[in-house]
């Protein structure tokens, strides 16, 4: 069975679970990280030198970097839906995976700062920093949702996952945002699916 390491309030733990329940796949999840420990021990870090999250073990192979491990999921059960077969197609889902950091490394100060520290210990300089450049970036992705309904064309594919999972921290941080409608409303198709309810749209901690 698919073995996934990682807890649950990770932005790059979601992503992997969330590729595993839109492909059907059955997994363990074991808790690791922050609180969990566990990312730390000669074990761990022996399976993954970063002692990040996530990391999975598939039979025996084991992968660590979230985004490669939505691909390989992906692509193993996946090829034609959620990883496309024209290669066109899958480098243009795949942009958007990469990008996706684009956006995660704006939010890190905002996510970090009014979600995980305590108020007395903020730096509200970084986190109004980190947050119009979040804000601006947005922009990208609102120019080709006001154009298809999904990042990669008109269908859902594994490019929605990583920015999907990044755009719910922007979307659901108490910070003054910019209206974007193409964006609002690929966010709504995103919450239709049973699955970015579930592992995705969840309370941010």
């Amino acid at each position: 069975m698919l073995k996934i390491w990682g807890r649950v309030n990770s932005v790059n733990v979601k992503k992997a679970l969330w590729a595993a329940e839109e492909l059907g796949l059955k997994y363990e999840r074991i808790d690791a990280g922050l609180q969990f420990g566990v990312n730390k021990t000669a074990e761990y870090l022996e399976m993954n030198p970063t002692g990040l999250v996530p990391t999975i073990d598939d039979d025996g192979f084991v992968l660590w970097e979230s985004h490669t491990i939505v691909r390989y999921l992906a692509a193993k059960h996946g090829t034609g839906t959620l990883c496309p077969a024209d290669p066109r197609a899958r480098a243009d889902a795949e942009r958007w995976m990469d990008w996706a950091f684009t956006l995660q490394a704006a939010m890190r100060a905002v996510f970090w700062g009014l979600i995980r520290t305590p108020a007395e210990k903020r730096d509200p300089k970084a986190i109004e920093e980190g947050r119009l450049k979040s804000n601006e970036l947005m922009s990208i992705p609102e120019s080709v949702l006001s154009r298809q309904p999904y990042v990669a064309g008109t269908s859902f594919t594994m490019g929605d996952i990583p920015i999907g999972c990044e755009v719910q921290r922007w979307m659901r941080v108490p910070i003054e945002r910019p209206r974007y409608p193409a964006v609002e409303a690929w966010f709504e198709r995103l919450r239709e699916r049973p699955a970015f309810r579930r592992i995705v749209d969840i309370p941010l901690t």
